[in-house]
């Protein structure tokens, strides 16, 4: 009679903790579905571009700027994911937008803003002298439209996935490590440590100097820059030449199951850094070139 209860007992124990799994999945699933109810809908469309009109252009340098575009309403948001990137192009102007073939010009950028940057959204751009799209960012002007396709990328991004980001930028390629280092450091519920590692040809060449200097100093526990030059202004503390293996040891967490190195910039950059990366025991899953 004992056993029978005791069985009866463990029976109803069982059921009890099955039924508590289940509420709690549901409850979780409740959750998410809520969140994604309330997320506002993004203005992205990955199979169509849509245009955006340009409302303010900052000029940062001789041959950068910073482009801000109007998003339809004052509470909209672009819809990109973190890290990704989208297409942009000026085909909406029958007389500009493409190359000396006559063919659409179109390229891969990421804003510096995240979707908690309502209403708008902004492109740091540098514009080189031989440049495709260069050319027509040079030429844009306050009231003229973007076109811009997207999402478009690999990378997925969840807070909390990794203990550490080693992030590995040269020039321009600061600017996904830039989106990816901010939804970081601007979520209080992720803890993840960044350092990053900033390749440029000279000092004037740095993008977002002041942007990544209130990083370091908002979370200097989390968040660490090391500039390398190579051609170095006089006095320079920084590092000198090209990012090397001895760079990487002292400047990126070790190579381990719950870190990830994030690489964008020149071709030659990415080759060489792949090369360190390898040598130095990183696992091609510890490793993502944007």
């Amino acid at each position: 009679m004992r056993m029978e209860v005791l069985q009866s007992q463990r029976v109803e124990l069982m059921v009890g903790i099955a039924f508590a799994l289940v509420a709690v999945g549901a409850g979780t699933a409740y959750y998410f579905y809520l969140s994604n109810k309330n997320k506002p809908k993004g203005c992205l469309d990955p199979e169509n571009f849509k245009k955006f009109k340009l409302v303010k252009r900052t000029q940062l340098s001789h041959n950068v700027a910073k482009f801000r575009f109007d998003l339809p309403t004052p509470t909209s948001v672009l819809g990109l994911p973190i890290g990704q990137h989208m297409s942009c192009s000026f085909i909406f102007f029958s007389n500009r937008g493409k190359d000396s073939q006559g063919e659409d010009v179109i390229k891969p950028y990421t804003p510096t803003t995240l979707d908690s940057d309502v209403g708008y959204f902004e492109l740091v751009i540098k514009m080189y002298p031989q440049g495709r799209m260069s050319h027509h960012f040079r030429e844009m002007r306050e009231g003229d439209y973007l076109a811009v396709k997207g999402p478009k990328g690999r990378f997925k991004y969840q807070p909390g996935q990794v203990r550490a980001f080693g992030m590995l930028a040269g020039g321009t390629g600061i600017t996904p490590m830039f989106q990816v280092a901010r939804a970081i450091l601007e979520n209080p519920n992720d803890k993840t440590n960044i350092n990053l590692i900033y390749a440029n040809v000279t000092y004037e060449d740095i993008l977002l100097k002041e942007e990544l200097a209130n990083l370091a100093c908002s979370f200097p526990n989390r968040f660490n820059v090391y500039y390398v030059l190579n051609q170095p202004p006089e006095g320079w503390d920084g590092g000198v030449g090209f990012v090397s293996k001895e760079i990487l040891q002292a400047h990126c967490p070790a190579p381990a199951s719950d870190i990830q190195i994030l690489r964008c910039g020149p071709p030659p950059m990415n080759k060489a850094m792949a090369a360190h990366l390898e040598a130095l025991g990183y696992a091609p899953q510890m490793q993502f070139q944007f």
